[in-house]
């Protein structure tokens, strides 16, 4: 099976957040600004890790593991950017790496706020795991990300082993 790029599978979306996506509140100079709900956040993030693992392996997806950081809140009225791509595969399964910023849309500021780590097997019609290309990194950013993810993914292996 032939090696895919990672540019080949990489996406990158965006989402308007609106008053429906939140619920906590935060009072900042007599005003009340909606944050956004975290699972709303993980849902965007699963997403978008599904379709870059499905275009990567050409076949349907389960998430497996997901790692996830929020670093910053979102808010009512930020248009979320979530950048996503494979950082590394094995035989079967592939990590998918995912940063959601938010940018105010009024100030043009955008602030990091999420950043997640999610493995998805490959499935086939029956269910099963099938076998998936190998991920390329052509730059020494994917490099990194490829080593760090190997890392990752031999501590995840000690864990399960351990367990």
């Amino acid at each position: 099976m032939k090696g895919k790029t990672v540019k080949e599978s990489t996406i990158t979306s965006s989402h308007l957040m609106l008053i429906k996506d939140s619920g906590n509140f935060i009072f900042e100079a007599g005003k009340t600004i909606p944050m956004v709900h975290g699972g709303i956040l993980m849902t965007l993030m699963d997403e978008i890790a599904g379709m870059v693992a499905t275009k990567h392996s050409g076949t349907q997806v389960a998430t497996a593991c997901i790692d996830m950081q929020f670093v910053s809140p979102a808010f009512a009225g930020n248009r979320m950017i979530l950048k996503s791509s494979v950082n590394y595969t094995t035989k079967t399964s592939m990590e998918i790496g995912v940063r959601i910023e938010a940018e105010d849309m009024k100030t043009g500021v955008i602030k990091h706020t999420n950043s997640c780590y999610l493995v998805a097997v490959a499935i086939d019609n029956a269910g099963k795991p099938t076998n998936i290309p190998a991920i390329i990194p052509e730059t020494k950013d994917e490099q990194r990300r490829f080593n760090e993810a190997k890392a990752r993914n031999e501590e995840r292996l000690k864990k399960r082993i351990k367990n």
